[in-house]
């Protein structure tokens, strides 16, 4: 009788004929299974061998058609490893181990759907087989087209904040899957929700952001019955994390408007000296980023180049800049709109009310119209970076029209104007521009008499009116009062010139009223008749005209005062 170990452990008892009666018993089987050792080739094996290690190269997601390298690895007595694949009953691919014999290789050369699925691995030693390692699921992706990934609100958040991750399709499939690069984290699955429009999304919420790590996600989507089956990857979306830098500045040399088809170029600049910039789209599905070019000291500059023009790159645009040793970028630039003209057929028509020649200070109105429906119309003028004037549509005259007052015109308001249509639903995107309309203002020119700035204060015309008036009332009443005053010194004058006449130069045969008596009190006191003299002198008209002219001069600083203080008053509500 012999004793042979065989594979997974099972003892095969051989006799050599009838001579030996007694049978090989149960206990005694396990006692020799146990470690007694009647042969050369008994096993003993004490335990269950350790299960092996199962990873892929270049990962677990494969796209269509590329190469897989699967790994097994198990311990150095290895004599064979299989492969399986969930689902099948033999094994997948059976492989001798590599040297030094603790690991077997399984290759797939082309990967499809055939290949997606759950594997398991295990390994064949002098001991017996091992346990089978964790499952390993390998996904094939760009089964389907790709869905689009977008951030609410925006793809740049305040470090430690929240995002949220939009992942949509038209299609109706039932999951969506996102996962971040560069790190080994499980994908996250969420089930997909259908909108009222019929777009299908699922949303992820990210946070808290912090600028130490690098935030690049891609998104999936796959049915319920081939969950290893997968779309293509959307767009890479990369999430950034903004501070409180100064934000840069965002313009266009083209100006705000441009045709479809067209080249467009905005430039992102910043006096911060940043080394890259990075342009946003609102509601768009990625961020373009430029390294800065340096034009002088402290002065960078990034220029993104749109060409060509589609009707997608209408929208929203913002910008940030960056330094290259941190990953924290500056607040956004102001908001430049893009409007993408000649998408409707119509073409509106613009008229200038009185005439296309005016003076300055005259009232104008820009008329654009419509025969077609547009319920909002924008003007814009040649050579300006300002955004368009914006106006909702009045139907009248059996059209829809807009008026652009401009009142009062200066010579600045001078140059060349068109007019789009559009509507309130989709803003970025007009008709066909209307034919041009020059505009020719005659007054001084704009560098020596430029437009007044600052707003315009209600009433200040008719305040300024009353102001005027109420100054040339006291003007009028200064002037009077003075020819007044004057004309009442020369009747006084006269008075006092025939007053005299009468006092001293009598008529012949009159006789004098008691002279004896006046020479007596002349000659009996004489400080007395000084006296009396005085008092006639201060009593007559040479008397009064020092006190005259001192009057004069009291009302005239008196209207003069009142006029100061309304003029001043009138400067303080303008300041």
């Amino acid at each position: 009788m012999s004793l042979s170990c065989q594979h997974r452990g099972l003892i095969h008892l051989q006799s050599p004929g009838p001579l030996g009666s007694d049978t090989m018993t149960p206990a005694l089987t396990a006692l020799l299974c146990l470690g007694l050792s009647l042969s050369p080739r008994t096993c003993v094996q004490a335990g269950p061998l350790p299960k092996p290690i199962l990873w892929t190269e270049p990962g677990s997601v494969i796209i269509w058609g590329s190469p897989v390298t699967i790994w097994c690895q198990g311990n150095m007595k290895a004599q064979e490893y299989h492969l399986e694949k969930e689902g099948t009953q033999v094994p997948w691919d059976i492989q001798n181990p590599l040297e030094p014999r603790n690991k077997a290789r399984f290759s797939i050369l082309f990967m499809s759907e055939h290949h997606a699925g759950k594997y398991r691995c295990h390994y064949l030693s002098p001991a017996g087989w091992s346990e089978r390692s964790e499952p390993l699921e390998l996904v094939v992706t760009g089964a389907y087209g790709k869905p689009t990934l977008s951030a609410l609100p925006s793809p740049v958040v305040t470090s430690g904040g929240n995002v949220t991750l939009q992942c949509g399709s038209q299609k109706g499939y039932h999951y969506f899957v996102l996962i971040k690069e560069g790190e080994h984290q499980l994908p996250r699955t969420l089930k997909s929700q259908q909108l009222p429009s019929g777009w299908f999304e699922a949303l992820f919420p990210v946070g808290p952001m912090t600028p130490s790590h690098r935030w690049m996600f891609r998104c999936y989507y796959y049915y319920r019955d081939t969950p290893q089956v997968w779309s293509y990857p959307s767009d890479p979306l990369e999430i950034l994390t903004s501070g409180m830098s100064r934000k840069p500045s965002l313009l266009t040399p083209q100006g705000p408007v441009v045709a479809h088809g067209g080249s467009l170029t905005l430039q992102c600049r910043s006096d911060v000296d940043y080394d890259r910039f990075a342009l946003y789209k609102d509601q768009g599905v990625n961020l373009l980023q430029r390294s800065g070019q340096k034009f002088q000291v402290g002065l960078s500059q990034a220029n993104f180049t749109l060409s060509p023009v589609r009707v997608f790159h209408g929208g929203q645009y913002k910008c940030y800049g960056a330094h290259n040793l941190s990953s924290e970028w500056s607040a956004p630039s102001d908001p430049l709109d893009i409007l993408i003209a000649g998408q409707f057929p119509d073409r509106p028509s613009l008229s200038v009310q009185p005439g296309p020649r005016v003076a300055s200070g005259e009232n104008v109105t820009l008329l654009c119209q419509s025969q077609g429906w547009m319920d909002t119309f924008l003007l814009t003028k040649e050579g300006a970076a300002d955004a368009p004037l914006r106006l909702i549509s009045k139907y009248q005259s059996d059209k829809d029209q807009a008026e652009f007052p401009m009142s009062p015109v200066t010579s600045a308001h001078a140059g060349t104007y068109r007019c789009y249509g559009s509507y309130s639903s989709i803003p970025y995107l007009l008709s066909h521009p209307s034919e041009p309309l020059e505009l020719v203002v005659s007054g001084p020119s704009a560098g020596s008499s430029p437009p007044p700035a600052g707003p315009t204060t209600p009433g200040l015309g008719r305040y300024l009116e009353v102001l005027i008036g109420v100054s040339m009332g006291f003007v009028l009443l200064f002037f009077l009062l003075l020819f007044l005053l004057l004309r009442h010194r020369r009747q006084e004058k006269h008075r006092t010139s025939d007053q005299r006449e009468a006092d001293f130069q009598h008529p012949a045969g009159a006789v004098e009223p008691e002279p004896k008596d006046r020479g007596l009190q002349r000659r009996s006191s004489p400080p007395a008749d000084v006296q009396e003299e005085n008092l006639y002198a201060a009593s007559e008209g040479g008397g009064q005209e020092p006190n005259f002219e001192h009057g004069t001069y009291r009302v005239c600083v008196c209207v003069c005062v009142c006029v100061c203080v309304f003029h001043l008053e009138f400067l303080c509500y303008i300041y």
